[in-house]
């Protein structure tokens, strides 16, 4: 063998931080929000009517009250909206109201909903201290004319 002796390196400490797994983390994630974000903003499915009204000032986000064909109110305040009877509506919506009183308040009926249900919210919402209700409704495409 040679006679040389055995000559022991000695490793350089790295100092640098090694990004590539934290860019595969990354990356996961991206690909999980894209694909959950759409799916969190789901609403209450209601078939809106038709009309040629202009769209009101973008003032933040309303407050939503929705009411289903059977009659049903859903209060959607920016998390899932969630099924609610009248005093609860006029308690929550009270509450709220108290802390902003220039939030917007609308009601979003289905086309087959009873004139009743749709007043029946409107007049919880009256008790609830809102100022003034928007009507929501899809606006009419060139094809109905």
């Amino acid at each position: 063998m040679s006679d040389q002796p055995y000559i022991r390196r000695r490793r350089k400490q790295m100092s640098e931080i090694n990004v590539v797994p934290y860019i595969d983390v990354m990356l996961v994630l991206l690909i999980i929000f894209m694909v959950t974000a759409p799916l969190m903003n789901l609403g209450v499915e209601v078939e809106l009517p038709t009309g040629s009204a202009e769209p009101l000032s973008d003032q933040g986000d309303p407050l939503m009250v929705s009411v289903t064909a059977s009659g049903d109110m859903y209060l959607d305040t920016g998390d899932a909206p969630e099924l609610v009877d009248g005093e609860t509506l006029v308690a929550t919506v009270g509450a709220i109201v108290e802390r902003n009183p220039q939030l917007q308040v609308t009601v979003s009926g289905d086309r087959e909903v009873a004139y009743e249900h749709i007043y029946r919210a409107m007049v919880h919402l009256q008790r609830a201290g809102v100022a003034s209700v928007g009507l929501v409704g899809d606006p009419e495409s060139e094809q109905e004319e």
